[in-house]
């Protein structure tokens, strides 16, 4: 199996999207050159809409779900956003750390409460629900978990459909579609080191909703367009390996409690969001208090350290995080946070390369500060 080569940079954003196994970009390939339409019936038609078919299997496996549960889509975002579609007449519960791609489609949702542990709080559910519960499963920020399989308990009780955004969480921990009650799930590529630009919705099999993406008969007329099979085969092996991988997942949360514990090290008065509540096995979001997360960002960067500061689908702005915000932190704090991803190749050595980066920072920092103090 191939590895990741970081070559002369430490590679720390895996929320924002993983490195691309060498086996999907052969296997992207490899679709690149099916000259066949899925759509149609003669021989070259079949051998493209054998490779989706497959794809579909190895993608329903990773979530323990069937096949025919599958929608293609273009991406995650478009995953949510054919969920939220499903609500708009009948309107929508969500909580306010969800992805961009969940708050903007119906920007007049009901909120629910988030407490300041970064756990949406699930006594906040309104006494009259109506349409569709949407929580995230992982926080693509603070990396918390979310209790989603409580929540799809209350809301069936009161027949209630709920989906999930399970885009940053599936690939890290253990995702069962059928364990967690929920009408509808996205998943994405690209965070499991598939190809960018395609991902899923996973739905019931009751799931009679409206497509977004009309013109077509593809993906049962639930989504129009012909099938990206590059793409799609690209996400069916990512699929498959990370289950193969899944193990790698242990080591991984040895090396973030490595990290965390070099940060407080370094600085005791560093603030680990949500960190006392059962997060992902990858990811730090920290605050250096008095030090702006841009100029973290491109410090790190000039070391050779590749992190961000909140969600990566901003285009490329850094602002303060609504997610940090809906916690309850302070614009300063709010502010001053950033997030550090490790995924399936990360090292000890990244790790060291990171807290001598941001040790750096916090010298210069602090002897900036204490001078300008005199």
């Amino acid at each position: 199996m191939g590895i990741f080569n970081p070559m002369t940079t430490t590679y720390l954003d895996y929320n924002a999207t993983a490195p691309v196994w060498p086996e999907v970009v052969e296997a992207v390939s490899q679709g690149l050159a099916a000259s066949g339409n899925a759509s149609s019936v003669h021989s070259e038609g079949r051998a493209a809409r054998q490779m989706v078919e497959e794809a579909r299997e190895k993608v329903a496996a990773l979530v323990n779900a069937r096949p025919g549960q599958v929608i293609f889509t273009g991406g995650g975002t478009e995953a949510n956003n054919l969920a939220m579609w499903q609500a708009e007449l009948s309107g929508v519960t969500v909580s306010p750390i969800e992805h961009e791609s969940v708050l903007k489609p119906l920007e007049h949702a009901a909120r629910l409460r988030v407490q300041s542990d970064g756990v949406v709080d699930v006594n906040s559910l309104p006494e009259h629900l109506d349409g569709l519960v949407s929580v995230m499963l992982a926080n693509n920020e603070t990396g918390v978990l979310q209790p989603v399989k409580r929540l799809a308990e209350l809301c069936r009780e009161r027949g209630v459909a709920v989906h999930t955004d399970a885009i940053q969480a599936v690939g890290k921990i253990n995702v069962d579609w059928r364990d967690l009650g929920v009408q509808m799930m996205s998943i994405s590529a690209h965070k499991l080191g598939g190809p960018q630009g395609v991902g899923a919705l996973i739905v019931d099999d009751t799931w009679g909703g409206r497509p977004l993406l009309r013109g077509g008969g593809q993906e049962r007329g639930r989504r129009a367009g012909t099938e990206n099979i590059a793409g799609i085969t690209g996400f069916g092996v990512a699929a498959e390996l990370v289950q193969k991988n899944f193990v790698a997942m242990a080591n991984v949360t040895a090396l973030r409690d490595m990290l965390e514990h070099g940060l407080r090290a370094i600085d005791p008065t560093v603030i680990i969001h949500g960190g006392k509540v059962e997060r992902l096995p990858n990811t730090v979001c920290a605050s250096m208090p008095g030090v702006d997360a841009e100029t973290q960002v491109m410090s790190l960067d000039l070391a050779g350290v590749m992190v961000s500061a909140g969600s990566a689908c901003s285009s490329g702005k850094v602002t303060t995080s609504h997610v940090l915000k809906a916690m309850g932190l302070d614009d300063a704090s709010a502010s001053s946070a950033i997030r550090i991803s490790l995924g399936w190749h990360s090292t000890p050595d990244d790790v060291e390369k990171c807290l001598t980066a941001w040790r750096d920072l916090y010298t210069r920092t602090r002897w900036t500060q204490a001078a300008a103090a005199e």
